[in-house]
């Protein structure tokens, strides 16, 4: 993946309804076969990978609580022109990264336009003739990367909610109460030890 493409496979990643864990995220973007030089060079290398996944989920995270617009790297081509078809690409290969798990927002009569422009970039240049979008050109792609710019974010806040549940739903149960000592009195009130009394029940 090139910096544009991982950007928008971050930006699906974090965005999405389940979560995904960087590791999985940094081997899909270093391939398989990728072997770091050295300890060094993997430290730096994933640093700086992690740094921007970082990063994006900061951005992201801002346009829940304000006013805040998530901007994502898009590189020009020779002309100048910012065509982000490898963003787009990128992100649309992080929403496929789980399936069905988007399901909810494609169906959405309110936000499922929000993958649109995303969808057209992918497919402006498709091999299949049949698939290709028509031409964006000029003021037009403007246009796109501007819907695409706020999709991203409104594909962040409508999945916030179930971030959150499943960060709840995932989170470790802990003890409330202090523990009890084998040989200090049962909590029950009976008089008797606890390990002659209620920690019997318990095994």
């Amino acid at each position: 993946m090139n910096l544009e493409v991982m950007d928008g496979y971050f930006t699906a990643l974090i965005s999405g309804p389940v979560f995904v864990s960087p590791n999985e995220a940094l081997q899909q973007v270093l391939g398989e076969e990728f072997v770091f030089d050295d300890n060094e060079q993997a430290g730096d290398i994933i640093g700086l990978l992690m740094r921007h996944w970082n990063w994006i989920a900061a951005e992201l995270q801002r346009t829940v609580t304000e006013p805040h617009v998530y901007l994502p790297v898009l590189l020009e081509d020779d002309t100048g022109v910012a065509r982000g078809n490898d963003w787009a690409r990128g992100f649309m290969n992080g929403v496929l990264t789980r399936p069905g798990s988007w399901d909810e927002l494609l169906n959405s009569e309110e936000e499922g336009g929000s993958l649109i422009p995303m969808m057209m970039l992918v497919h402006e240049h498709d091999p299949d003739p049949e698939m290709r979008a028509p031409p964006i050109e000029g003021d037009k792609r403007q246009d796109v990367i501007t819907a695409l710019i706020a999709g991203a974010t409104r594909c962040y806040r409508y999945f916030e909610p179930h971030r959150r549940a499943g960060a709840i739903e995932n989170t470790p149960l802990r003890r409330q109460a202090p523990k009890v000592g084998r040989n200090e009195p049962c909590p029950c009130g009976s008089g008797r030890k606890y390990k002659h009394c209620c920690v019997q029940k318990l095994h």
